[in-house]
């Protein structure tokens, strides 16, 4: 099926527009008329484009698995669940990618089969979940397990955000605060000292050395590193050395590096005892969870796996091979493995760095308080000290 982006018209005469899956011209007409619309234009577009216009939230995915288990349950057939689905979907785009699983399951797919035609909002774990609940007769099973996880990723975001963003504005203000001083105070006060001290002591003369620069290459202080920065992130997008090296980098980095590396091992147990779970072999869950990792050291160390698996190597030995997974992780795969029970012995390591995550954040964010506040203080106290170092001197020099 190809994309079209089209514009439309209901029956209220208000126009709406966006992107649906179709054969061709005809077949969209048909299906956006099922949606209660009636075509005025059309262009085929690329599935980059459609994405971007189909974005969809990870609570409205929650509330779409909540609502189909719950429909499932119920007794009501797929396809009814699905229309009921559509009619209900606030997100325009969402209701087009449903009005197309609901046509593609009257064509014939398999609800496994008709996500798997929407990669950009059904990654390859909901697929192979879906997949392995449709072979084994627990779909409601699946979808509830999946709305869970779903909010366990919504609130794995949250922390990774809250861990992220909070040293970045604490870095962005401590900056600020340094050129405010050497643009525009610093001078102001030099001049001042310069007319009541003929001679400046040496470290006053460095500050409005440094201020002088401030003041005559700003725009190079902030472009500089500004280009430099979009430099390395059009690197990081199309160089593998770059983008190799920085996902090293943002794992080994202190502070910052141990949490999000910690969350990366979270996800990465929690998915791979989902699929496990399932059903699915342990080789097809590596191979899925390479896919969502989101850090090409992580991709090729379970690519590494995957192969010594398939050579005969055990799972426990594979995996130590790597040198990157830590001793609790290959613990609890060497007992999983020995027992049969890897899903709960990797669960175990899910919750145990979840919990790690958790007061990791919390403690950082109560260490940047105070160390802010003794950066910036120190900062300013030591560029106070060195202005008013000269009016020391004169005061010093006043005889009573």
């Amino acid at each position: 099926m190809a994309l079209f982006a089209y514009r439309a018209v209901d029956e209220e005469g208000r126009i709406s527009s966006g992107s649906l899956d179709a054969t061709n011209a005809i077949d969209l007409e048909l299906r956006l008329r099922r949606l209660g619309l009636d075509l005025i234009t059309f262009e085929s577009v690329k599935r980059s484009a459609a994405a971007r216009s189909r974005r969809v939230t990870r609570p409205e995915l929650i509330t779409f698995c909540f609502h189909l288990s719950q429909l499932l349950k119920a007794g009501v057939n797929i396809l009814e669940a699905l229309t009921d689905l559509r009619d209900t979907v606030d997100n325009p785009g969402f209701r087009q990618v449903v009005a197309g699983l609901l046509e593609d399951i009257e064509g014939g797919l398999k609800l496994s089969e008709a996500m798997a035609n929407h990669p950009y909002i059904f990654d390859g774990v909901f697929v192979a979940l879906v997949r392995a609940g449709e072979q084994s007769g627990t779909l409601n099973e699946v979808l509830d397990e999946l709305s869970e996880n779903l909010k366990w990723q919504d609130e794995m975001a949250s922390q990774a955000k809250r861990a992220l963003i909070y040293p970045a504005i604490v870095f962005v203000v401590v900056i600020g605060v340094i050129f405010v001083l050497m643009i525009f105070l610093v001078p102001q006060l030099a001049s001042t000292f310069k007319s009541l001290v003929p001679k400046l002591p040496r470290e006053t003369e460095l500050l409005i050395g440094l201020s002088n620069i401030f003041v005559k290459y700003w725009y190079l202080l902030i472009g500089v590193p500004a280009a430099a920065i979009a430099g390395i992130f059009v690197l990081s997008r199309t160089n593998e050395a770059m983008q190799h090296r920085l996902d090293e980098l943002s794992i080994r980095a202190p502070v910052i590096g141990p949490i999000r590396f910690k969350i990366m091992l979270a996800r990465f147990t929690t998915f791979f005892a989902m699929l496990y779970r399932s059903g699915i072999s342990v080789l097809d869950c590596i191979q899925i969870c390479e896919k969502i990792m989101g850090n090409r050291l992580m991709e090729d160390a379970l690519q590494r796996v995957g192969r010594q698996i398939s050579d005969g190597t055990g799972i426990s030995q594979a995996f130590t091979q790597t040198k990157l997974f830590p001793p609790l992780v290959l613990r609890m795969l060497r007992v999983g493995e020995s027992t049969g029970g890897l899903d709960t012995a990797l669960l175990n390591v899910s919750y145990f760095y979840n919990r790690e995550v958790r007061e990791g954040i919390i403690k950082m964010q109560a260490l940047i308080g105070p160390a802010t506040t003794l950066i910036l203080g120190g900062l300013i106290v030591g560029i106070l000290y060195t202005i008013f170092l000269p009016l020391y001197d004169v005061i010093s020099k006043i005889k009573f």
